[in-house]
């Protein structure tokens, strides 16, 4: 498995697209959480270039279509895996991205000021591939060197930080896998 390392808290040998979306973190040295979503646009659709069109601010969907609500929406993650593995990162590590939303983690409101937020290629009811798991360990195990805050006990989905609210990353995500992974490639 491909080792990433973290050089001025953006991933190396990944793609960079720097958003617009993104603005600085209270405490900088709190980063203590990682959130897992999961995003396709149009949902269930693979490989378009919505998703960073919609993190950098240019979605400019037709009239009618069903991302025309979007228009305008100011959001954006630290990385988004794609089904095949591939990674780009939008916002350094560093700062504070556009991810959670309204959100709560252990009586802490507020979680993009503490957290870096994970996006796979996917829906919340689809299986996700194992070349984004793969990636996603690979990823969880250099930000847990980088950033010590982060354990395994602060690995969530966005359904566990927004209740109510957010599905994410949802039942296609296999928790067991993801981390019998990640704790077998630590050892």
């Amino acid at each position: 498995m491909k080792r990433h390392s973290i050089k001025n808290h953006w991933l190396e040998s990944v793609d960079r697209r720097p958003s617009p979306h993104f603005d600085e973190r209270p405490d900088p040295a709190d980063i203590s959480l990682l959130v897992i979503h999961c995003i396709s646009l149009p949902e269930g659709e693979y490989g378009t270039p919505f998703v960073e069109q919609l993190f950098m601010g240019t979605l400019k969907p037709a009239p009618g279509s069903a991302l025309e609500p979007l228009i305008g929406l100011r959001v954006s993650a630290h990385l988004v895996i794609r089904r095949n593995g591939h990674i780009e990162q939008y916002v350094g590590f560093d700062k504070r991205a556009w991810h959670a939303g309204k959100s709560s983690f252990c009586g802490r409101k507020r979680c993009n000021d503490y957290s870096i937020g994970i996006e796979l290629e996917g829906t919340d009811k689809e299986a996700y591939t194992e070349a984004q798991y793969r990636q996603l360990v690979s990823v969880t195990q250099a930000l847990m060197q980088d950033y010590p805050g982060i354990r395994s006990g602060r690995i969530v989905g966005h359904e566990d930080i927004a209740r109510g609210r957010k599905t994410d990353p949802g039942q296609g995500f296999d928790w067991t896998h993801f981390l019998q992974q990640l704790t077998k490639e630590r050892i």
